[in-house]
């Protein structure tokens, strides 16, 4: 939780890791794609305030101790969602893995969400894994990586046959969120596979399902926009969106913002940090304190109030993912009651847009 100028606001980090890019951990003969891929986080580091930065030792691999301080402790973060990304093309281990995440679960299981993943390029086996991943952690989202090389494979569309078979076994399973990496590249990757293009089908095809875009597309920002605004269970993902934009460019964030406020509306947005990319101690302090630029050229953007700061924050995807939030941390409705969390957003936004 935290508090500013008598304003309390519940803290939701919709997109964090615990990763282990260690050199051990780095497979044999594609060590310069381990190394590669780390290297573009830490690149991406670089674009918070330089008294957030760390070594690149530290960077491949923090410590149980470290999260706790920097998300629960320090970063005013009430509950976080682990997004797990496998990538055992080049660490033997997995980066950042469902397995790897849930170890976490026993000493802070009553502030953290594990989300799953699959690839659909795994076939039945795939399906197999899922189902006992959903078992195992009662997985409510799934993070997807269309990007990600499997074999000779270097990406897939939620469109193909397979992906649609997935993501079918997914809803029928409970799970509720599938947040789609669809947004910069990360070396090796190829940048056209984290095109947005085949999310407007599959939400359109899926509506049992919340389809929360990570990175909101970038640099494809036009594209996402003018999609979400039509497919009422499409979400914009604000990670890096906040970590490499309010501090590094605070222009084309403002922009970025002002797109997906005007377009997308608050009610649709998700705040994360990206841990362990950025510390989310100075994301929620500048989200808090941000106000649109007073300049002409922003003039037409809508413009944050403590409401929907509130929101973006942390009642949004405590909506998405049933997270209890205490009273004093709701916003009031109109009516004058207090707003409960779990309610559907689709529903909602159906009825604006009506």
């Amino acid at each position: 939780m935290y508090e500013k100028d008598g304003e309390k606001y519940f803290v939701v980090d919709s997109h964090s890791h615990f990763w282990d890019a260690s050199k051990e951990n780095w497979v044999e003969g594609k060590e310069q794609f381990a190394k590669g891929w780390i290297d573009c986080f830490y690149g991406y580091h670089q674009l918070g305030p330089p008294e957030t930065h760390w070594d690149w030792e530290h960077y491949l691999k923090v410590s149980p101790e470290d999260f706790e301080r920097d998300m629960f402790v320090e970063g005013h973060v009430d509950y976080a969602i682990f997004q797990s990304t496998y990538l055992k093309e080049w660490y033997k281990d997995g980066f950042n893995t469902v397995d790897q995440n849930g170890a976490l679960l026993e000493k802070w299981g009553d502030r953290l969400i594990v989300n799953g993943r699959f690839d659909p390029r795994d076939g039945d086996a795939g399906l197999k894994q899922l189902e006992a991943d959903v078992a195992k952690y009662k997985h409510k989202g799934v993070k997807l990586y269309t990007a990600e090389w499997n074999g000779d494979s270097r990406g897939y569309k939620l469109t193909d046959p397979e992906a649609y078979r997935f993501l079918q076994a997914a809803q029928d399973l409970g799970i509720k969120n599938v947040h789609v990496h669809k947004g910069p590249t990360i070396w090796p990757l190829d940048k056209d596979a984290f095109d947005v293009a085949d999310v407007d089908h599959a939400a359109t095809d899926f509506q049992g399902l919340n389809f929360i875009v990570e990175h909101v597309g970038l640099p494809r920002i036009e594209d996402f926009c003018f999609m979400a605004v039509q497919e009422p269970n499409v979400y914009a993902g604000l990670s890096v969106v906040v970590g490499g934009l309010m501090h590094a460019r605070p222009k084309f964030f403002a922009k970025v913002m002002g797109e997906l406020l005007f377009w997308v509306g608050e009610d649709k947005m998700l705040f994360g940090g990206d841990y362990n990319i950025w510390v989310p101690k100075w994301q929620v302090e500048g989200l808090v304190d941000w106000q649109m630029p007073d300049d002409d050229q922003f003039a037409d953007y809508p413009r944050l109030t403590t409401a929907s700061k509130k929101k973006i924050l942390g009642l949004n995807a405590a909506k998405l993912y049933d997270i209890p939030v205490p009273a004093e941390l709701q916003l009031p409705t109109t009516a004058g009651d207090a707003e409960a969390p779990g309610e559907d957003l689709v529903e909602d936004r159906a009825g604006a847009q009506a």
